[in-house]
């Protein structure tokens, strides 16, 4: 989407982290699933984050979500960089995407009002095993890219997020293509 910000009647900022680890020489990304009970995208494999607030920044964003939802320390993470922005229509929510590292994910303590459980997602399994599914959702039933991964299927925004976060690692020559 190429207007700006401020031609998208009732668009909400949001800001999630794209968290790193390094678990079993593998580069890991923590991922949530947000419980059904949720407003906005229930049920859904998601990054930690949410709607920003008053002067915050993206990533003070990022950063205070992330500790709401998994209990991880902001002193704890590393920022490293942001991908591209992303609209999604449904929710009218502009997702702003950082990326970050953390030594471990042995610190979690999760918010199970926020999250249902974590998800440590391998990124190399991203680039082996994209499919299509049906996914009901509020706008119906629509056939989508996703990587399915430990009985959870991996979709939409997040997905889309994982997959630029792959093609840099990929132009770095980071990953094996």
């Amino acid at each position: 989407l190429n207007a700006c910000s401020e031609d998208i009647p009732g668009m909400k900022h949001s800001s999630v982290l794209l968290l790193l680890s390094e678990i079993d020489n593998e580069l890991t990304v923590l991922l949530i699933k947000r419980p059904s009970s949720m407003k906005y995208h229930a049920g859904q494999i998601a990054l930690p984050g949410g709607k920003m607030e008053n002067n915050e920044s993206t990533t003070e964003t990022a950063l205070r979500e992330t500790w709401e939802e998994t209990g991880i320390s902001p002193e704890n993470i590393e920022i490293l960089g942001r991908l591209s922005d992303l609209y999604v229509q449904v929710s009218k929510f502009m997702i702003h995407p950082v990326v970050g590292w953390t030594d471990n994910f042995n610190s979690l303590n999760i918010n199970h009002h926020e999250v249902e459980k974590v998800v440590l997602f391998p990124i190399k399994s991203l680039t082996d095993n994209i499919e299509e599914t049906e996914i009901q959702t509020v706008t119906g039933l629509l056939k989508v890219p996703c990587v399915k991964f430990e009985n959870e299927i991996i979709w939409g925004a997040t997905s889309m997020i994982l997959t630029e976060f792959v093609d840099l690692l990929r132009g770095y020559r980071v990953i094996q293509q």
